[in-house]
């Protein structure tokens, strides 16, 4: 793990593989770390791709914000660490959270993304309910922590099935979002309050694009990924049996074949 001092504040970050592999910028949710992809840094590296994993700022072992953090703010952010390591332009992939900060990077730093990978997310801006119940989680978190928050949510983050069935990797799941600052938590729930609408900004994408979803997903249900598909027609959809919300951690062979075959036919022939 590595870090760097910018835009006000530390990002730690793994930046492994070959220096001139294929760079894959992967991008964690919340209220994770850059650990949740593990499973596809490892493939990826295997495969001969250039892996950069940070920390989110507020999450992981990067700088604390009291918030709001705008998915605009991540953006910049990564854009930044591109710079920092100078990479042009990159394969940029997220789940939940972490795919609306690649979407904000592709909306404002179009340049920089060579393809999408969009895990588990949507695109549609947040609803007035849905403002207010991420302002009073908000709030909630600060109060209260993460413990009750993480035991609450574990059967939605993961299948309900694989908590018991995959006990190892509910266990990380809890760890990560267990270890979560909740100022950082919070300052993110307010700033993604806020999110814009990337509707438009998909309907324009040229590049390749994958879109992966678990199966049993209830907070980005398969619905979401065939909206966002129904906007990008060019894209890739894979939907994956035996997972839910983190199809990367709960089945990562089937997430990280889909992921390598995308890379290998749609992106590394394209300039």
């Amino acid at each position: 793990m590595t870090s760097i001092a910018l835009r006000g504040t530390t990002l730690h970050y793994d930046d492994i593989g070959p220096s001139d592999g294929l760079p894959v910028l992967l991008i964690h949710g919340h209220p994770f770390d850059r650990t949740l992809w593990a499973p596809q840094a490892e493939a990826l590296v295997a495969a001969g791709h250039r892996v950069i994993a940070p920390d989110l700022r507020g999450y992981g072992a990067s700088g604390v914000e009291t918030g709001p953090v705008y998915l605009s703010d991540f953006a910049d952010d990564l854009a930044a660490l591109l710079d920092h390591l100078d990479i042009d332009r990159a394969v940029v992939g997220g789940v939940s959270m972490g795919g609306q900060i690649a979407l904000e990077i592709q909306r404002v730093h179009t340049h920089r993304v060579r393809a999408l990978v969009l895990s588990d997310t949507s695109a549609p801006a947040e609803t007035d309910e849905g403002k207010v119940l991420r302002n009073r989680m908000a709030d909630r978190l600060l109060t209260e922590g993460m413990d009750g928050y993480a035991d609450e949510v574990i059967g939605k983050m993961l299948a309900d099935y694989n908590v018991t069935a995959l006990p190892d990797v509910a266990e990380h799941v809890l760890r990560m979002m267990r270890a979560t600052d909740p100022r950082g938590a919070a300052a993110a729930l307010r700033g993604r309050a806020e999110r814009p609408d990337y509707r438009d900004t998909l309907a324009a994408v040229q590049s390749p694009v994958l879109i992966v979803v678990g199966a049993d997903d209830v907070y980005t249900p398969v619905s979401d990924a065939e909206a966002i598909h129904a906007l990008v027609p060019h894209a890739v959809l894979t939907v994956i049996e035996g997972a839910g919300h983190l199809p990367g951690a709960e089945q990562p062979g089937r997430f990280n074949a889909a992921l390598l075959d995308f890379l290998a036919t749609q992106v590394t022939t394209v300039a």
